[in-house]
């Protein structure tokens, strides 16, 4: 299932080992938000550690303009893994360049370094091979343990693995061991859950687990474009209008397959504190739109997930941000925490939903990476993946 070389294939001791980590989290005034990205990267980085490697990380965080901006430094993030670690944590103020070659330079076996976003410098996105080399030249090996950017070739996912002996780290490996494993040869009745604004996001998404799951459950705004191409009017509610042709199209493949909400909540305004009804999914009145599932698609899909195998959930079911709105998601949530399911979660507010419902230990994996998860689940092929080794 997973045939690429890991950290733990490579001779890492008195090596200096350049690893790719994910630690695009959120910080505000110097304070890391949520840490569990850092987290997750900590079995590599310690596994490092205690085989007597120099460890140099690298990550992006944000989408500053080409240059650096003070907001997404990586400062923060490097002061927050050395209180994780509990060790001292060396941070170079560069990514490339004399900072960073000296930085790298002075880095002793059982070390970390900590360097500066690689996207203060266009090149990184670009795949550029000059900035390639130079994060190359920091290191004896090159490590990718950064799943969430495995589906972008940039020069410090992809690039960098073109001149360094490169493996995969423990996360990468569970991720892509996971979600493989899934859509290969996942337990039956293997159903899916996709939720989100647009079906045009998700459509080589749609297509592929109509061909895997048993079951594909609709909800969030995508339902309102398959309700519509039924020929319902769903008045002032999201549609993606250019997907209609699509929906019908898939409709019809899916048959007998593919759920959509019985019932909707709807509201006369695009805010929380909107008047709200319960209506059967179908015409919606003038002047309103719906923003969640209802009671009875809670039901329906309910009784659909206890009885499955394996779920597979990316997207929430309503406008999940309104509190009042945000009921479908979390009883989803809770449905497959409950379920004996071998139950996969991706994308920020499916896991957002899971982990403010304090449901994330029922789980058995919660993805770290919304767009690369969703690539694998439509069957592609991931660059920063592809990159590494052969065992």
């Amino acid at each position: 299932m997973f045939n690429k070389k890991t950290v733990a294939d490579l001779d890492v001791k008195g090596k200096k080992v350049f690893v790719r980590v994910d630690f695009n989290v959120p910080t505000k005034d110097g304070i890391v938000g949520d840490d569990t990205r850092i987290r997750a990267a900590l079995p590599t980085i310690q596994y490092l550690v205690g085989h007597g490697a120099a460890v140099i990380l690298a990550s992006h965080l944000g989408r500053p303009k080409g240059g650096p901006e003070a907001k997404y430094s990586l400062k923060p993030v490097a002061d927050h893994l050395a209180g994780l670690l509990g060790t001292v944590v060396h941070f170079a103020s560069d990514c490339i360049g004399p900072v960073a070659e000296a930085a790298a330079k002075a880095l002793k076996p059982g070390e970390v370094l900590v360097l500066e976003n690689t996207r203060f410098h266009a090149e990184e996105e670009a795949n550029d091979q000059g900035m390639a080399k130079s994060l190359a030249s920091l290191a004896d090996l090159y490590v990718n343990d950064a799943f969430g950017t495995a589906h972008r070739a940039h020069a410090s996912t992809e690039g960098v693995a073109r001149y360094l002996p490169a493996a995969a780290g423990f996360l990468l490996e569970k991720e892509i061991r996971y979600l493989g494993q899934t859509m290969e040869a996942p337990r039956r009745p293997f159903v899916a859950i996709l939720g989100g604004a647009k079906i045009s996001d998700k459509i080589g998404v749609i297509k592929n687990l109509l061909g895997k799951a048993d079951q594909v459950l609709i909800g969030g705004g995508m339902a309102n474009t398959f309700l519509k191409a039924q020929g319902y009017d769903l008045a002032d509610s999201l549609v993606d209008g250019d997907s209609l042709e699509l929906a019908r199209e898939l409709l019809n493949t899916g048959k007998g397959k593919l759920f959509l909400p019985v019932d909707v909540v709807i509201a006369d305004k695009f805010e929380d504190g909107a008047a709200r009804k319960t209506l059967p999914a179908g015409n919606i009145p003038a002047g309103w739109r719906v923003l969640d599932i209802g009671p009875e698609t809670i039901l329906a899909f309910g009784k659909i997930i206890q009885a499955a195998g394996t779920v597979v959930w990316n997207g929430p079911m309503g406008v999940f941000e309104f509190p009042n709105f945000a009921k479908g998601t979390y009883e989803v949530a809770r449905q497959v925490a409950a379920s004996s399911a071998v139950s996969v979660i991706g994308g920020g507010d499916s896991v957002a939903a899971i982990q403010e419902s304090g449901l994330a230990d029922k789980i058995t994996h919660i993805s770290t990476g919304g767009g690369a998860s969703l690539e694998m689940l439509e069957g592609l092929t991931l660059p920063g993946v592809a990159a590494l080794l052969d065992k």
